[in-house]
């Protein structure tokens, strides 16, 4: 390979380096440029380039290769490695600048509406970090895709265990965050409480939709069976007294839904040896278990998760991913038996706990309403809801 000056040979293989460099390529290169052994010399004039420019040719010197007149000629691997495309997929993170926080709270916020800049206090401090875990948090929901539509089974079979307040919470913060395709189905094999802890008053509900779920075509069509909330979720309960859910009910509700929403989340009853019960195991990618405060009921969701392991290879890896969130209910709560439930839970061999802190909205057994949510409560269901999104891309790989 020839080392003659780059003015004398248009061959070179860095003929049109410098244009890399912010340069037009011309009959000749800037003064003072020149190949050495096809590669780029470091006798540049100063004004020749900008600082940065020079300072990475410098920095991305090789050890043990002289740069200069009696360079070793380049090889046509270095050559093509050099070229080789680097990946470019943190651009757009390393390209945005983070700025130092400035105080906007008492005394150093004041000081920085003055002009002089001061950084937050350690209460301030602490609110920026959980503030940006939240939107960490969010990121992770919203960014998840997949490739076929999933399902989310919230189950406890004792009942008044929070079933439905963490179903319609957990629904309607995925619908929130990821801006709709969410839907919450009941799946109880007798009639449930969805609907009426839900917003609004549909004239048709999951009954209806089993009944006339291999005719419906259309996303208007499917509408007309849920009751849409503030939060963008759409809920599908029972309007009125209807016939238990069978395996095959579940089984084809589903698959209607899937057609037309991303996510489904199922609040299910109080009989895990049920059909319907079965027909929601089938069809899901997930599992929540809320529980209380309260021995009965964490004892009879351990038990679930047993019975699910020795039941089938998909119940048995659905308990092992399991999240468990505790919702504290206001009740009085013995710190001893707390304790103790806090070792029956570590053993219970689920993927994360989650604490939902006590929510005066969803105590009042009433119509939940996302927006009325407390932010700690909406902050600790969008914890848990994101450790669900990352269950669900471990189970559906």
């Amino acid at each position: 390979m020839s080392s003659e000056p780059v003015g004398e040979s248009r061959t070179s293989h860095f003929s049109g380096a410098y244009q890399a460099a912010g340069y037009v390529e011309d009959s000749a290169p800037p003064a003072g440029l020149r190949a050495v052994g096809g590669g780029v010399a470091t006798e540049i004039a100063p004004a020749a380039l900008p600082a940065e420019v020079v300072t990475a040719v410098e920095v991305n010197e090789e050890p043990g290769r002289t740069v200069g007149a009696h360079a070793a000629p380049i090889t046509d691997a270095e050559f093509q490695a050099e070229l080789a495309p680097e990946p470019l997929d943190d651009l757009a993170v390393i390209s945005t600048i983070e700025k130092a926080p400035t105080a906007t709270q008492g005394w150093r916020g004041l000081m920085s509406r003055l002009g002089l800049k001061m950084q937050p206090g350690e209460a301030e401090k602490q609110q920026l970090q959980a503030a940006a875990q939240l939107g960490q948090w969010e990121t992770v929901i919203r960014q998840f895709v997949g490739t076929e539509a999933v399902g989310v089974l919230v189950a406890n079979p004792k009942g008044s265990s929070g079933k439905t307040p963490t179903s319609i919470v957990l629904g309607g913060l995925l619908a929130t965050i990821r801006g709709g395709s969410v839907a919450v189905l009941e799946v109880s094999d007798d009639r449930g409480t969805l609907s009426f802890r839900a917003e609004g008053n549909p004239s048709r509900g999951v009954a209806e939709l089993v009944r006339d779920a291999d005719g419906i075509r259309s996303a208007g069509q499917l509408a007309g069976y849920t009751a849409p909330q503030t939060s963008y979720a759409s809920i599908i309960g029972s309007v009125g007294n209807r016939a238990p859910l069978t395996h095959d009910d579940v089984v084809s509700a589903t698959r209607v839904i899937d057609e037309f929403y991303a996510i489904r989340v199922m609040d299910s009853g109080n009989q895990p040896t049920s059909s319907a019960f079965a027909g929601a195991i089938e069809t899901t990618d997930a599992l929540v278990v809320p529980v209380l405060n309260s021995a009965d009921v964490v004892l009879e969701a351990v038990a679930m998760l047993d019975r699910l392991r020795s039941e089938s290879p998909k119940g048995a890896q659905l308990a092992n991913t399991a999240i468990i969130v505790r919702l504290v209910d206001g009740r009085p709560e013995n710190p001893q038996l707390v304790a103790r439930l806090d070792n029956i839970i570590d053993r219970a061999g689920v993927r994360g706990v989650f604490t939902i802190p006590y929510d005066p909205h969803i105590a009042e057994r009433g119509q939940i309403t996302l927006s009325k949510v407390s932010p700690a409560t909406r902050a600790a269901f969008t914890a848990a809801a994101a450790a669900v999104v990352h269950t669900i891309q471990k189970n559906t790989k």
